[in-house]
């Protein structure tokens, strides 16, 4: 089977950020993972299904502000209905506001911030592929 995949790249913006210093919660990785995750859905069976768990949640390095997040994912495995996927986010441009408020650099090398693994489910009666 043809591998699926899905990549979103967003700004965390001042309104993502939860706690002091414009830090972003870990919360927001997750819920780019959501996201990643029904395009996949969408690309395998025609339907955004449901995510039923996370089997593993790894948060690695701080997210802040007027970064630039790519959220990326993959499905690994195929049950019946379940879909076996795995997420990696990673800051791909840093903001820098110690330089200015509007500074931000292309980071030469991707940081990884979050990774995850989890299950999904699209009901048989929902499949369209």
């Amino acid at each position: 089977m043809e591998k699926i995949t899905s990549t979103l790249r967003v700004r965390m913006s001042a309104k993502d950020a939860h706690y002091g210093g414009n830090l972003v919660d870990g919360a927001h990785m997750l819920h780019l993972f959501g996201d990643v995750a029904t395009e996949l859905l969408i690309k395998a069976d025609g339907d955004e299904g449901l995510f039923c768990a996370y089997d593993n949640v790894e948060f690695l390095a701080p997210v802040y502000a007027g970064d630039y997040i790519e959220a990326c994912g993959e499905i690994v495995s195929f049950g019946n209905t379940s879909r076996k996927m795995v997420f990696e986010a990673r800051k791909v441009i840093v903001s820098r506001p110690d330089i200015s408020a509007s500074a931000a650099d292309v980071l030469p090398e991707p940081i990884v911030v979050c990774r995850a693994s989890g299950t999904c489910v699209t009901p048989k009666e929902c499949k369209r592929k």
